[in-house]
């Protein structure tokens, strides 16, 4: 086993690390001599404490299957496990003799509800005896504990005498673990970022191998090696296909929930060649659609991030019922879970009327404590799926005014954004404009430029002039960062910067600074992909075009998407004389009065009210602006007319109001 394990790692020989003998071997012994086991031996070649230290000895006794523990180890990530003289910890590591159920289950309940590595040893030291599973338990609170942006945030957490001490009797008896707590030893030294190369956990490798060779792990012991294996050598580990490929035996039918949910966190982690797991993918989405009424929050938070990251969108049946599954856990799931839950709902374009339903009793409790981008994520989802609940709206809006300055630059972006998309204001919005602008006073230079661009342009949405910053987008300086972040700057960024530029022009005549450069501008905001301006609905517009044409008698009386000097593009354009009369399309001279119709279909609107979206209102308001009489004929009102006589008195109505209408 050990020549196997060179094999896979040639470069052990550089680190000095010998074969591990696997039948018995020496512990050191009691006497007042003070000794060390590291070396097997050190990446440095020489003890972790101190120079010189004395190879396992001969006179030491051989080691028992339950040992206590009288020495601690010295135990650095980038070498062995040491044990010392000045130990204080006595517990043991037992083998042979188990805790109960109860005993382990109380240990569990116990560890949870440690907050502080401190507390995790100081229940250490409480226990006497402990299962490996137990003392990899141990092993992972602690890795939650101190985990920060990948790495540990107190790294001598890993020379405390306790973590020493128990990290010495797994490397001691690793041979004798379970095969649950074998893996999950090792799986929580990744967490804990130890070197891959230390005596500690090439010897948990060596014997995780062993154990896989035999072919007799089940499926959740299969999924932790390879979560640990992952995080050591990557997707590329041979160890890992071959764990892949026991899995692969399996049958899903046969899994339990728990087991389902790690085989599909691992398959995260790979993320494959495109169709390499198609078919064991497809036979755990047909499993789970079974069982999903039965999962908890953490399993449909679980499944939906996996479905994200391996892109299974031809699984939607399978994200509906998660969907359904999830209303029933909204008051439920932590920070973490729900911000996952509703990045997939966005990834897969889905929304429940329910789930909004439990979203919206849920965020006015949640919106002045959890994790400010958890409240980032509720708004975007909001905002994305097009859906205006002024119940979350409010409560997220009064909570920004006490919290913003707890939050990102793209946090607040984000928040605000979904303001302006679906055009609302809540009853405070004075103050949250106001703590806008000290933000961005106070933070300028902490915002992206796209991201400072968005939030800008968010609050022109909603009538709100951000015009002491305008000047600052329009600079040279600002445009070139835009262009920095990608090498041409797209086409709905520009046309972004050209709709505040005419904002700016329309709506703030008093605004003195620099104007957009003219290679920056757009001509016309209609455009495909991130539009400013939404398509009209072919159906509606060919129904209101047939009435208009027997409205006004001819096709020539009116012009159909009209893009005008202003980028915006008309739906339906008629011109008047100064008597009233319908010109031509086709005349330019002589127009007194242009009436823009703006056919409105849903998309024009939240999907859950009448309302107009807050692209769709800016564009009615700058026509205004220039001139236009802007007549809507919204969706809502058009389904209604049930014959052609109803659709043209009700076009005569919208449009001639004061007019008697002529029969042709």
């Amino acid at each position: 086993m050990a020549l196997k394990l060179v094999h896979r790692f040639p470069q052990l020989g550089q680190f000095g690390i010998q074969r591990i003998p696997v039948g018995p071997t020496r512990l050191l012994s009691t006497s007042s001599q003070s000794l060390c086991v590291a070396c097997l031996r050190t990446s440095a070649g020489q003890c972790i404490r101190r120079q010189g230290c004395l190879r396992l000895q001969s006179s030491c006794g051989i080691r028992s299957l339950t040992t206590t523990i009288v020495r601690e180890p010295s135990f650095v990530a980038s070498s062995s496990v040491g044990l010392h003289r000045d130990s204080v910890p006595r517990f043991q590591l037992t083998l042979l003799h188990r805790p109960t159920a109860a005993e382990e289950q109380g240990f569990q309940q116990r560890l949870g509800i440690c907050s502080t590595s401190r507390q995790v040893f100081k229940l250490l030291h409480s226990v006497e005896i402990m299962s490996d599973t137990m003392a990899a338990a141990a092993l992972h609170r602690v890795a939650e504990l101190e985990q920060e942006d990948n790495a540990l945030r107190d790294p001598t957490v890993l020379e405390e005498d306790t973590i020493r001490a128990l990290c010495f009797q797994l490397e001691q008896y690793s041979a004798r673990l379970t095969d649950g707590g074998l893996v999950s030893a090792l799986l929580a030294c990744t967490r804990l970022y130890l070197d891959p190369w230390s005596t500690l956990m090439v010897r948990l490798v060596s014997e995780s191998q062993m154990r896989l060779d035999r072919g007799q792990m089940s499926v959740d012991e299969l999924c932790t090696l390879g979560q640990a294996m992952l995080a050591i050598e990557g997707p590329g580990s041979v160890m890992l296909e071959q764990v892949m490929e026991d899995i692969q035996r399996q049958k899903p039918a046969q899994w339990s929930r728990a087991e389902l949910v790690a085989v599909y966190k691992l398959l995260q982690g790979i993320v494959g060649e495109d169709g390499k797991y198609r078919d064991l993918l497809n036979a755990m989405h047909a499993h789970a659609m079974t069982v999903t009424s039965c999962m908890d929050p953490a399993a449909v938070s679980g499944l939906l991030s996996a479905l994200v990251t391996l892109n299974q969108t031809q699984a939607m049946p399978l994200v509906i019922n998660l969907c359904k599954q999830a209303v029933r856990h909204v008051p439920h799931f932590t920070d973490e879970e729900l911000t996952d839950v509703l990045g997939a709902l966005m990834h897969f374009g889905h929304s429940d009327h329910y789930f909004v339903k439990a979203m919206e009793k849920y965020v006015p409790t949640m919106a002045f404590t959890s994790h400010p981008e958890t409240v980032s994520k509720v708004m975007q989802f909001f905002g994305r799926r097009n859906i205006l609940s002024p119940a979350v709206f409010d409560a997220v809006a009064e909570s920004f005014v006490y919290r913003a300055d707890d939050y990102s630059s793209s946090q607040v972006a984000r928040q605000i954004v979904a303001f302006g998309k679906l055009g609302y204001l809540p009853p405070n919005a004075g103050q949250v404009f106001g703590k806008v602008e000290t933000i961005l006073r106070t933070r300028f230079s902490h915002f992206q430029p796209r991201t400072l661009l968005n939030l800008l342009h968010a609050c022109i949405l909603v009538q709100r002039f951000p015009v002491n910053f305008v000047s600052k987008v329009f600079s040279s300086y600002f445009l070139q960062q835009l262009q920095e972040e990608d090498t041409i700057i797209e086409r709905a960024v520009l046309a972004q910067l050209t709709q505040l530029y005419i904002t700016v022009k329309l709506e703030c005549p008093s605004y003195e600074g620099p104007r957009l450069l003219p290679k920056y501008r757009v001509k016309s905001f209609l455009t495909s992909g991130r539009s400013l301006e939404t398509p009209v609905d072919p159906h509606l517009y060919n129904s209101v075009k047939n009435g208009l044409e027997d409205l006004l008698g001819d096709r020539q009386y009116f012009g159909s998407k009209v893009l005008t000097p202003y980028c915006y593009t008309l739906d339906v354009e008629i011109k008047l004389d100064e008597e009233g009369c319908v010109l031509p399309a086709s005349h330019v001279d002589e127009v007194y009065k242009r009436i823009a119709l703006c056919i409105d279909g849903q998309k024009r609107f939240t999907t859950n009210k009448r309302q107009l979206l807050g692209k769709e209102a800016i564009k009615q308001r700058h026509l205004r602006l220039l001139g236009y009489e802007v007549v809507q004929i919204p969706y809502y009102e058009f389904e209604k007319l049930q014959n052609k006589s109803s659709v043209v008195d009700y076009l005569h109505q919208k449009l001639f109001p004061h007019t008697y209408r002529l029969s042709w």
